[in-house]
Formats: C-alpha cells, structure tokens, sequence
C-alpha cells in the first residue's frame, strides 16, 4: 500500500500531540515516568549488549597493546574506556540523541523519518544523503544483528577454560546448539522468558560491580584513570598503533544505538536512570577490576574477566554470563524483527510474514524469514571463526558506521527541527563526529580480520531497500496510465449499462487514486459492480502511531461509490477491517459483514518501450514481489472473502 507521508497529516501522534522544539510529543512515551517496573525492564532489554561488553573488550585491547601492558599503559587503556562510555553514551546518546524521538519512538529509521519530513520542509536540503543514511546505518543494524550473539555466547562459554582444559573442545559445539535453540525458541514468543530478562540483569550488573570493586580495593591507583589525560598519553604515545586499540575499545561501547532503539518500548527516563544508577557505575567498576588486575600481573594471559573472581566462583559465573549473554542476543534479534516492520511499514522493505507473540505487547513479534536468515548466517560465523578473540576482528564496523550516520542525522535534526544556530549545532556535532571519525577510522583496519562481513551485509540489505523501494515507484508510474477519474468512471458505467448487483466490495490501492487500475479491471472482466463500492488506500504515515480518530478520511464518489484512506504509523499492525469501522462510523455506507475485498495479484515483466529499472534490478524486485506477504496476511483480511485479479505490470 502507499507509504507516502501526508503532509498535512505531519506532527499528529497518536494522542493528539505536536512536536516541541525538542522533537518530542508533549504526551508522547517517551517522557513515561520512571518506576522500578521500567527501569528493571530498561535493564533486562536495552543493556544485554553494553552489558555483556566486558565480557571480551578488556582482552582485545590488551591483546591489542602488545600484551604486556605497563602500569601506564594499563591506566591509559581504562581512561581511553571510561571516556569513551561517557562521551558516547552518556553525553552524545543519552542526553541528545534521545531527544531526538519521534513522537516517543526511537531507532536511526525513526530518525531518518524524522529529519527527512523537516528537510522536505525546508527545499529537500540534503534530502537523498539523508535518506541514503538512514537506510545505510539501519542496514548495518542486520550486519551488528548476526555477529553479537556469536561472539557474546562464545566468550562467555570460554570463561570454563580458566577453570580447566577439559570443555575446551565442548565450548564450540555447546554454543552452536545454544545459539541454535536460541533462534528456534523466536517462534513462542519471548514475553514469559522477558519477565524474568531485568532480575537477571540486574544480578549480573550487581556481580560484576562486585567483582570489580574488589580489583579497585586492592589496586585503588586505577582510579586515576578519570583524569583524561592518561588516554591522551597513551595515544600519543602509541601513535598509529592505537588506532588498533580504538578498534577494541570501542568494543565496549557496542550496544549504544539499543539505548535509542528502544526508547519507544522503555521510555527516555526509565533509560537514563537505569544506566547513570545501574549500568555505568558496575561497568566502569568491572573495567577498573580488570585493570587492576593487569597492574598486579603484567603478564597476565586469558580473559582477565573470569580472572576477577575466585575459582570455585568462575563456573557460577559462567553460567550467569551465559545467561546474560542469551538475553544479550534475544534483544538484538527482536530489534531486528522491529526493524524489519518499521522498514515495511515505510516502505522500503518487501512484505514479509508477521506473527504477533503475545496478545498485551504490541512489541512482541516474530519474523520468519528474518529469523531463520540470521540463525544462519550467526550459526556460520561462530563456526567459521571458532572462538570470541577470532570474532572480535569482525565486531564493531557495523556498528561505528551507524553511529558515525546517527551524528549526521543528528546535525539535521539540531538544525531543522530544534532550531538550533550553527553556533550551537557545529561544534558539538563536530565533537562527535570526531571520536565517531576516529572509532570508525580503528574499525576499518579490522576489514581483512572480517570486518567486511557486517558491511558487506550491510551493503546486501540496502541494495533490498533501494531496489524494493524503486520498485513499488517504477510500478506506481506504470499504473498511472489505467487509471480513471470518479466522474469518467461513473459515467461509463452508466453509458456502458454496467449492473450494479448486491453486496460491498472493497478494492485496494496501491496509491492514493481514488478510481484504481483494480476496480477499472473488476469491471471490465464482470461487466458489473457491486452495489456499494469502496476504493481503499492505506498509508504508513512517517510517525510511530496514528490518533484513533484520523485513522480514516471518507470521501464520498458517488452513486454509493466511496474513496477510504487508512491512516496507519510505522510501527503499527495494520488491521484494516478494524478500520474501516472508522470510517463506517464517518458516513461511508459499508456493511463490514457483507464485504468482499479485491486487490491485484501482479506479475512483473519488462517494459518494452521504456524499462523503469536496471535488468538486475528488475529481476530482483520481481523475485521479491513475487513472494512478498499478500494482503490477507498483511492487513488482518478473512481470507475466505478476498479476490485476487491477475494482471501485468511493466517496469
């Protein structure tokens, strides 16, 4: 269906509430208050990714540093990690990101829709980089999505090898099959498994913040690493070799964008809180362990993580950092199940099989195609690389790469929408741009260690974007051409002696023409129409949600005849005959227990005269069109009272 925004339709949330100069909704969810409920659940969803972090990121950078690091050395890698949390995440996600929402939803495609609506208000200004943005850093989401619970589970799993020898060889196989029953478990639904996600992190954050302070106790110097001037030695001092150690500590700052991404589930404040209280204080105190640790044995080899506790403690904490590193991964497959149906619902993505989990939250999602592809492709990649220290070199590309976009997208909205001057916008947006430009500078150099893999699965699902989205518009333009207007359509069905028989038909647009190719056909092939006759449009505004009373606009034809337009937001199940219950309650004369519902069943061919898109292209988007969702499946329609009437399209 048609997902071009109405302008005039631009700013309503789903309560009736308009932007501020802040971008938030007055009412949006956003601004929920904060209650231990919502900041457990904060815990439990967004930080199983920062959370599990330490987990790997202290032996990268070790490992990166030569391994043998000095008392210097060691102070300036925690200060280059404790700096990095807080500008970051603190100061540049936090705080002005998520102010960044779009009417309580969040997520760089939440973003995207945001600062493209202002641009086109303002003369388009940098309209397709935008555009091209958004999806480029969505995109990289997916390449992020297929690599965190591989290298989380493995390196967890590891943790035994500190212990004994013995599982060594068991660890791989043993991750396999938790990864593999992880994925096969999406299809039940993770709403009771969610219930108990905070408690449990909320007990990690509370073990390693312990485990942590016990390294600082015995090694208080490391508490010196909050004067930023250890991380500026160390990196002048190394040079051109700590753009490798960038490259691992940004290790410990992947899981980021999730503090924006679930904003609309969550709430700004319940986030915040949970992260300044909770998150920031155990992971620094975790870091600060581990660092204390080096300071007491240079030559320390392994994972300093699961050299912090004592050994009878190491198994208990395995199996709690397996755990953690499980709902880690739970949260970034259900982030791409959520992304997957924001970017439908704009219409950039084909239409794919969704099934609602869970009958109270609207969140809980499955879907099919995007699950199995990812358990591939994630089952792949632990195997291929063998163990977390291997996985590491391919972690973090995706990731700098969206944040590096997420600034970008950032400026726009300082500018267009908060009003910010350049005064105030440049300086800080160059900031941030700085240490994105730096952090995404160390992650190049991980390309040929398998950094490619997540942009090049990046590059993958654009290219699905750009050539569904050019697609639907080469088959929009084609269509033009059969369309009519209500007053020709009327009068030819009166000079033609076309019957009207009983009933309620509904046909569905693709655009918002009110005389669509799929009635035009209908009546041609019957020689009659229905009594009262619906064209209906459905259209995915550029907003999470749509007021109940805009969810329909009637416009009255004719001769019973009727134009409906739906009225959904990107992150809606749209249930259209629910819907039409609107606009029956605005004067359109339908019986919703009389309706027959058409739509086209469209075959893709080449046009002869002028193809619309490249041969490549064109096959492409015919082979997704082909197996895209229909719309019973997409738009809640009984299927034993829908028609699908064939026809070609050139492109």
């Amino acid at each position: 269906m048609d997902s071009t925004p109405d302008p005039d339709k631009k700013g309503q949330a789903t309560d009736g509430s308009t932007p501020n100069a802040a971008g938030t909704g007055a009412k949006d969810g956003s601004d929920r208050p904060v209650t231990s409920a919502a900041a457990l659940a904060a815990l439990g969803i967004v930080y199983g990714d920062l959370g599990t972090s330490p987990l790997y990121t202290f032996q990268t950078i070790a490992g990166a540093a030569g391994g043998h690091a000095s008392a210097a050395d060691a102070l300036g890698l925690l200060s280059l990690i404790v700096w990095s949390l807080i500008a970051v995440v603190s100061i540049k996600y936090c705080y002005f990101v998520m102010r960044a929402d779009n009417h309580g939803e969040g997520g760089i495609l939440a973003l995207m829709a945001l600062v493209t609506g202002s641009a086109a208000g303002h003369s388009g200004r940098g309209l397709p980089f935008l555009v091209l943005a958004g999806l480029f850093g969505a995109a990289l989401l997916y390449g992020d999505g297929i690599i965190t619970p591989a290298i989380s589970v493995l390196s967890a799993l590891e943790g035994i090898n500190v212990v004994t020898d013995v599982f060594k060889p068991y660890v791989l196989p043993l991750a396999l099959a938790i990864l593999l029953a992880l994925f096969a478990a999406q299809a039940w639904g993770s709403a009771r498994i969610g219930r108990v996600f905070g408690p449990v992190m909320l007990l990690w954050f509370v073990v390693i913040g312990v485990l942590g302070l016990t390294g600082v106790v015995r090694r208080p110097e490391v508490l010196l690493a909050i004067d930023p001037r250890h991380a500026a030695g160390f990196l002048l001092a190394h040079r051109l070799n700590s753009f490798v150690v960038l490259g691992g500590v940004f290790l410990a700052l992947t899981g980021a964008e999730a503090l924006y991404a679930d904003m609309g589930h969550i709430g700004r404040a319940p986030i915040r809180v949970s992260w300044f209280v909770v998150v920031l204080p155990a992971l620094l105190l975790c870091y600060a362990g581990q660092t204390a640790l080096m300071l007491e044995n240079p030559g320390i080899a392994g994972n300093p993580f699961f050299q912090l506790p004592p050994a009878w403690a190491v198994v208990p904490l395995v199996v709690l950092a397996t755990l953690a590193t499980i709902i880690a991964s739970q949260a970034i497959i259900t982030g791409a199940f959520s992304l997957t149906r924001q970017a439908m619902q704009l219409g950039w993505f084909p239409g794919l099989g969704i099934r609602q989990t869970s009958d109270e939250a609207y969140g809980q999602i499955y879907v099919p195609a995007v699950n199995w592809t990812m358990m591939v492709c994630t089952l792949a990649l632990a195997f291929g690389f063998g163990s977390s220290d291997a996985l590491s070199g391919a972690y973090g590309t995706a990731v700098s790469t969206t944040m590096l976009l997420t600034t970008a997208l950032l400026y726009n909205a300082m500018r267009d929408m908060w009003k910010w001057p350049v005064a105030a916008a440049l300086p800080l947006c160059a900031l941030f741009l700085l240490i994105d430009l730096a952090f995404f500078g160390a992650n190049l150099l991980k390309i040929r260690d398998g950094g490619y893999i997540p942009l090049l699965t990046g590059g993958l699902v654009l290219v699905v974007m750009t050539t569904w989205h050019r697609g639907v518009s080469a088959m929009r333009s084609s269509l033009t051409k059969r369309t009519q207007t209500p007053e020709w359509f009327l009068d030819t069905i009166r000079t033609a002696g076309i019957a009207r028989v009983p009933g309620t038909a509904v046909f569905l647009s693709s655009s918002a023409w009110a005389i669509p190719p799929v009635m035009v056909r209908h009546v041609a092939q019957f020689k009659a129409l229905q009594k009262t006759a619906v064209s209906l449009t459905v259209t995915f505004e550029e907003y999470p949600r749509v007021w109940h009373e805009r969810r329909a606009d009637v416009e009255r034809l004719g001769d019973d005849l009727w134009h409906v337009t739906l009225h959904f937001g990107f992150i809606e199940r749209p249930n259209v005959v629910a819907a039409l219950a609107v606009a029956q309650a605005k004067g359109c004369k339908l019986n919703l227990d009389d309706v027959v519902y058409f739509a086209s069943h469209d075959e893709v061919v080449r046009s002869e005269t002028r193809p619309r898109l490249a041969g490549w292209r064109r096959m492409l988007f015919a082979a997704m069109y082909r197996n895209a969702v229909r719309s019973p499946d997409r738009f809640d329609l009984p299927a034993d009272k829908f028609v699908d009437i064939g026809r070609q399209v050139a492109v």
